[in-house]
């Protein structure tokens, strides 16, 4: 099997009060590994230990016991971070640099040659959305603008592992989609992505792993659809029949033979996201259109007049 991106044994960080004195266990014994090509989600409540594990595996902390490895390098060797793209949850950007400018200072530290720089700047600029904007001040930014130049910095080194703490942050609904949809297309090309987020659907919309941290301890490690499976009730859906008291009746009997019990039965729902999302890309597509209050279609779907 390759070797995983990230592997930690038995990490563990603890803060000292001035005496030297146990005051807070950030993280006790964590043991995770992130495969190359995934989508890990940490996950957790405020104080839980994410934050402190993605300093430990960035070298900004040094723990107290255990270890941990990036890319097969101690989480202390430098060299390992030209390998990283980092967008932390609140981007310390200068605000009086423009978008290109941001990119080239970013594409600078990574010591890339000024070629290098001028082609992935123009890349990202293009690729987050910000090709009209992109001679604006970052103090003239929103938070969402901010977010996608952040995440365009994070990209600069085309790095072999992203880091990304609450990246739909600041996001509307349609620029949430859109950062969900980058974030794949990272892990379609070979990229390795451990994102941190507290809104739960976006985990749950694009990753593969998750680890859910309390209190610095690991209660919960694994592929996020078999966390999810209850073993003990069974979906089934249909198509091409309507619902009637007759075809409740014949399920309720057939699952009471089977010794179970007919929860409820009814129509399939969509979710809020993708139900917005399409009035959204129907109001584009039909200008003028407006709902008219008591008029629903059969598929709840608004109905409008110009």
């Amino acid at each position: 099997m390759a070797e995983p991106v990230v592997e930690t044994q038995k990490l563990t960080k603890i803060f000292l009060d001035f005496w030297g004195r146990k005051k807070k266990v950030a993280l006790r014994a964590l043991d995770i590994k992130v495969n190359q090509g995934e989508i890990f989600g940490l996950l957790g409540p405020n104080g839980s230990g994410k934050t402190t594990t993605i300093k430990l595996l960035l070298g900004l902390l040094f723990p107290t016991e255990g270890r941990a490895t990036v890319m097969g390098k101690s989480t202390t060797d430098v060299r390992k971070n030209e390998l990283i793209g980092y967008l932390p949850e609140e981007s310390y950007l200068y605000r009086f640099l423009n978008a290109e400018e941001t990119l080239d200072f970013y594409g600078r530290l990574f010591d890339l040659p000024a070629s290098v720089r001028v082609r992935r700047s123009q890349e990202l600029i293009e690729r987050v959305g910000l090709a009209r904007d992109k001679k604006r001040q970052l103090r003239e930014y929103s938070k969402g603008m901010r977010q996608r130049i952040g995440l365009a910095q994070a990209l600069i080194n085309d790095p072999k592992l992203v880091i990304l703490d609450e990246p739909t942050s600041g996001l509307d609904p349609l620029g949430a989609r859109w950062m969900k949809d980058l974030i794949r297309d990272l892990r379609n090309e070979g990229k390795t992505v451990i994102m941190c987020s507290h809104r739960l659907e976006d985990v749950q919309d694009i990753c593969d792993r998750i680890a859910i941290l309390h209190e610095g301890d690991l209660q919960s490690y694994g592929h996020v659809s078999d966390l999810l499976k209850d073993t003990m009730r069974v979906e089934m859906r249909a198509s091409q029949v309507k619902l009637t008291p007759e075809l409740e009746k014949d399920l309720r009997e057939v699952l009471t033979r089977h010794g179970g019990t007919l929860d409820t039965v009814g129509n399939p729902t969509t979710t809020l996201e993708d139900y917005f999302l399409r009035i959204v890309e129907e109001s584009k597509a039909r200008p003028g259109r407006r709902f008219l209050p008591g008029e629903q279609t059969g598929k709840n779907e608004p109905v409008g007049k110009k």
